[in-house]
């Protein structure tokens, strides 16, 4: 698992890039969580959810929002961050060009900026959405939302409050032509603390389906 450092818009960023033998393969980008509150590249979540798609043979890059670990620049509540991510897009692009397609996952504050950049980026074709914070920022810039994705969370999230993500389903799922697959899990606090392998299995169930709907639709 190669570290790479590559030019984002406030310095250097670091992350890890999989490269699949494959050069048409897929791009997959993983954003991690708050980095105020520990979040980082190597977050449980972010590093099983890098390594599904690795194992599904993508190009998967996981990556430090500016600030953290060894990246360069300060936290920009959010505006930065999604500048950082659509320079990660870029930077995986111009190394892989002959890709097809993309996919983005994140968790809580890095659901959040994924879900920004899919909304600028019409050639993401799915999203993974762990506990997205809808209580704490806002996600009304998708409307419409151009992919058809996965929305996870915990029914015990006091954080990511369940109610609040039921609310931004609801309203996604009233959008023509996308299809939102909803997931709770029961019991599930905001960080999945034992149950990650429940997670990982939604989320890799969900992904395996979209992959074999792609695949026959071909």
């Amino acid at each position: 698992m190669p570290e790479v450092i590559f030019t984002g818009p406030a310095g250097r960023l670091e992350g890890r890039l999989q490269p699949s033998s494959d050069r048409r393969a897929p791009l997959a980008i993983v954003l991690h969580p708050h980095p105020h509150f520990g979040g980082t590249m190597n977050n449980q979540i972010i590093y099983n959810l890098f390594y599904m798609f690795k194992e599904r043979n993508f190009t998967v890059l996981r990556f430090n929002f500016r600030g953290v670990g060894r990246s360069q620049g300060e936290f920009d509540h959010g505006a930065g961050e999604l500048a950082d991510a659509a320079s990660a897009l870029d930077w995986l692009q111009a190394i892989h060009p002959e890709a097809r397609g993309c996919w983005i996952a994140g968790f809580s504050f890095g659901a959040w900026i994924g879900m920004q950049l899919l909304m600028r980026r019409p050639e993401v074709e799915g999203f993974i959405s762990v506990a997205p914070p809808a209580n704490l920022h806002d996600f009304s810039f998708l409307a419409p939302c151009p992919s058809s994705g996965l929305i996870v969370h915990g029914d015990r999230d006091r954080v990511a409050l369940p109610k609040d993500t039921q609310t931004l389903v609801d309203k996604l799922k009233t959008q023509k032509g996308i299809v939102i697959d909803h997931t709770i899990v029961p019991g599930a606090n905001h960080f999945f603390e034992g149950q990650v392998d429940e997670l990982l299995g939604i989320c890799s169930g969900y992904l395996d389906r979209r992959l074999a709907e792609k695949e026959n639709a071909a």
